[in-house]
């Protein structure tokens, strides 16, 4: 059998002799990252507002194709599908005490609206409660000061705050979840606002 001879270059002279050797430039890898820089471009940032809480998330395109919290919980079967995602995140106490204050607001009677009152306030905001909302402790104790005399407004404050929290955190991600998803697709319908 033959002994093969192998020749004593090395490594880096390989590498060496490679930087002289012309490769031909790929035209379609040159395209392709140009159309994806304008594409790319073409999804600009805004700063809507300048204030502590936006009053439309950053996240939107020029295009606007993503419906706003607003318009989300104005729809059933969003509102519906939204609810559902946040009870699989463990947050379901947001939407249900957004709905709470809709319907405290409402209320027309003054005996209904101070029966209501407290319901709320032990079911969402009392500390320890059962489904305990997020607020702080300037909002928990300026609502247990109005218990008293509960108007339409003692939960505006705390409502606010929950739909800002909904707005700038569950629902950019309930957009981009496969629950939304379907349900774009089954209603063949898109958003434009």
């Amino acid at each position: 059998m033959p002994k093969l001879l192998f020749s004593k270059i090395r490594f880096y002279e390989i590498r060496d002799l490679m930087q002289n050797v012309k490769r031909p430039r790929r035209i379609d890898i040159v395209l392709n990252y140009k159309r994806r820089k304008t594409d790319i471009q073409g999804l600009k940032v805004q700063k809507i507002n300048d204030g502590p809480y936006p009053s439309k998330p950053g996240w939107q395109t020029d295009h606007e194709l993503y419906p706003t919290l607003e318009k989300l919980l104005q729809d059933k079967k969003y509102l519906a599908a939204f609810h559902t995602f946040l009870q699989s995140e463990f947050s379901e106490e947001n939407i249900e005490f957004w709905l709470a204050c809709e319907d405290f607001r409402s209320t027309d009677s003054p005996d209904k609206l101070h029966w209501k009152a407290e319901e709320i306030y032990t079911e969402f905001i009392r500390p320890m409660a059962c489904r305990e909302i997020n607020v702080d402790h300037h909002i928990r104790e300026n609502i247990k000061k109005s218990l008293w005399k509960p108007s339409r407004s003692c939960f505006d404050e705390a409502q606010k705050h929950v739909y800002l929290l909904m707005e700038r955190d569950s629902c950019p991600r309930f957009l981009l979840s496969d629950a939304y998803r379907s349900l774009k697709l089954k209603s063949g319908s898109m958003w434009y606002i």
